[in-house]
């Protein structure tokens, strides 16, 4: 036999090479795209690890809450200060101790002032010997002037009745006209002289009682200026002036202290108010009248806002809160208190419990559960108003939807997450 030779196979060969590898090349392409078109698989967190909250609708009451103690109220608060200069001599009673008005908290020790007291009395004496001569010597010048008129009246009286005398002879014509009008004159000059006199009592007895007033009142203020240092004296011994409980004495034994300087506190027992530190970021709602409810670890107290701080310090606000319940046993001054004060009650709304960085009117992303309840995926929530614990729901949640409330910012880069 004679073997034929086959035309046109190694070129099907080829072609059926090529046609395989482009066949694989599209499959891999092919294969590649899926996979990248497939999510990654959602991370997985232990259920336990995260805190679940649920979506309701009621009433939401908007709380802020703070930290604070109990104070005194301005009004049952007495400052003790010192009205004199001195050094603190003795401290007869200590913090903690009842005292009434007249009580002596501190005794101070001026030495210099007692000089000026001692000063002031000498001196006083001295005015007022001084005042008792002079109205010894005017009231000696007033009885010589009284006497000197006395006598200038008596001679007029004299003349004038020569004078009438005269007259009554003349018209007899036993005695002549000149002599009728020589003792006539005599009797004018003597009235003149008489009424001189009058007037010159007169004036010398208001210029005595100008003396007398001007001396009075250098001896008065004197006598005041003397009056004063004897009560900076007496006020050496320094007194509580209420009726209440020493809370600090400020001073040490042979201190040094100024006019004004505080020497104790003394506040009004059984009579205490809440002084509250509320976040600054909270605290724009906090007006005067506002209720709150303090609770002081044995008890709580229903209150009512009486003062709001204007300014805020190192990031809170102090909110000052009446009592108006009654004390409950062991409530003492700067007792750790927390506070809660109810800003407003919206009713109907959404709301669920506060997430973690759940901000009052803000967007933020939190993971939904699914209806399987091991997925869960993130969602964009819209809040509301905000109270201490929960916040109101105005978009992206319904009603029943249960929602991961625990921080989930490890989980940013992932929208979906699997609970185990």
């Amino acid at each position: 036999m004679v073997d034929v030779p086959r035309t046109g196979y190694a070129r099907k060969k080829r072609i059926r090479q090529v046609l395989f590898t482009l066949l694989v090349l599209v499959a891999l392409a092919v294969a590649t795209w899926g996979l990248s078109r497939l999510e990654p698989a959602p991370p997985s967190v232990e259920r336990s690890s995260v805190f679940i909250g649920k979506v309701e609708r009621g009433p939401l009451v908007v709380e802020v809450r703070g930290p604070g103690t109990l104070v005194p109220p301005p009004e049952s608060i007495r400052w003790v200060a010192a009205s004199t200069e001195g050094r603190v001599e003795k401290i007869p009673v200590l913090p903690g101790t009842s005292v009434r008005e007249d009580t002596v908290l501190v005794i101070l020790d001026n030495p210099e002032l007692e000089r000026e007291v001692q000063d002031s009395k000498l001196q006083l004496q001295k005015e007022e010997a001084e005042l008792q001569n002079l109205k010894v010597d005017l009231q000696r010048q007033a009885l010589d002037q009284e006497a000197a008129a006395a006598g200038i009246r008596a001679t007029f009286l004299q003349q004038r009745l020569q004078a009438d005398l005269n007259e009554s002879l003349a018209k007899q014509g036993l005695i002549s006209n000149l002599d009728l009008q020589l003792s006539q004159l005599s009797a004018e000059e003597s009235q003149k002289r008489y009424d001189l006199e009058q007037k010159r009592l007169q004036m010398n007895s208001e210029a005595t009682k100008a003396q007398i007033q001007a001396k009075e009142a250098g001896v008065a203020q004197i006598r005041g200026m003397y009056q004063l240092r004897c009560r900076q004296l007496e006020m050496l011994q320094v007194r509580a002036g209420i009726r209440g409980v020493l809370q600090e004495t400020p001073v040490e034994v042979g201190q040094r202290v100024s006019i004004g300087g505080i020497l104790g506190k003394v506040a009004v027992p059984g009579k205490l108010q809440a002084e509250l530190k509320i976040p600054e970021t909270q605290a724009k709602d906090v007006v005067v009248g506002l209720p709150a409810k303090i609770d002081t670890r044995n008890g709580i107290i229903p209150g009512e806002v009486v003062r709001v701080d204007p300014a805020a310090k190192q990031g809170t606000v102090t909110v000052d809160v009446a009592l108006k319940g009654e004390l409950p046993a062991g409530a003492r001054p700067d007792l750790n208190v927390d506070g809660t004060i109810q800003i407003d009650r919206l009713d109907d709304v959404l709301k669920m419990s506060r997430p973690a960085f759940g901000q009052a009117d803000s967007t933020i992303g939190i993971f939904r559960l699914l209806q399987d309840g091991r997925d869960a995926s993130r969602v964009r929530v819209r809040l509301g108003r905000t109270s201490v614990t929960t916040v109101q729901v105005l978009s992206g949640l319904n009603e029943g939807d249960e929602v991961i409330l625990s921080d989930t910012s490890a989980y940013d880069e992932f929208d979906r997450i699997r609970l185990d």
